[in-house]
C-alpha cells in the first residue's frame, strides 16, 4: 500500500475512533467537527488557520516520530520549530539531531535536520475550531500517543 494511502487511512480510522471514544468524556463531536490533512513526503510546513487549534503529527514511512498540539497563539510552534533545533526546549529537529541512531543512519546533524525532516517526514495535521476547546484538544493529542506511540516525545533518545 502507498504511504499516502496508509496515512489517509491511519487518520481517517483514528479520527473516527477517537470521536466514538470522546463522546464516554461527553465530547459531542462529530466526525466532521474536526478536519484532517496530510502532507506527504517531500512537504512545506503549513501555517495555523486563524480561528484553529490543531493536533499535528510527523511520520517516517508507517513511523510515527511526533505528535504535538497547538492552541490559537501557537503558529511558530506549528509552522517553524520542529524544524529548528534551536528554536524552543522540545522539537522534533532537536530530538532528532541529538539522536546518534538517526542522525548517523540518516546522515544528517543540526544544520540539516530541518532540510531532512521537510523532504523525508509525512505531516498528519488535524484541525479544529478555537470553540470546540482546549480540552477536547489535549484529549486527542493524549489519543493519538496512546494509539501511535511516538518515537519523540519531548526527550532526546
Amino acid at each position: 500500500m502507498p504511504i499516502e494511502n496508509f496515512l489517509k487511512d491511519l487518520a481517517e480510522n483514528s479520527l473516527a475512533d477517537f470521536v466514538q471514544a470522546a463522546k464516554f468524556a461527553n465530547c459531542d463531536l462529530s466526525n466532521n467537527s474536526i478536519d484532517f490533512q496530510i502532507l506527504p513526503a517531500p512537504h512545506r510546513p503549513p501555517s495555523l488557520p486563524l480561528g484553529k487549534i490543531a493536533v499535528y503529527s510527523f511520520f517516517f514511512g508507517e513511523t510515527c516520530l511526533k505528535v504535538g498540539k497547538v492552541g490559537p497563539n501557537s503558529g511558530p510552534r506549528y509552522l517553524s520549530q520542529h524544524y529548528i533545533p534551536s528554536s524552543s526546549g522540545s522539537n522534533l529537529a532537536r530530538s532528532l539531531a541529538g539522536s546518534l541512531t538517526w542522525s548517523e543512519k540518516h546522515g544528517f546533524s543540526g544544520e540539516n535536520v530541518g532540510s531532512w525532516i521537510k523532504e523525508n517526514t509525512a505531516r498528519i495535521n488535524f484541525t479544529m475550531p478555537e470553540v470546540i476547546g482546549l480540552d477536547v484538544l489535549a484529549l486527542l493529542e493524549a489519543f493519538l500517543h496512546c494509539r501511535w506511540k511516538p518515537q519523540f516525545e519531548g526527550k532526546i533518545t
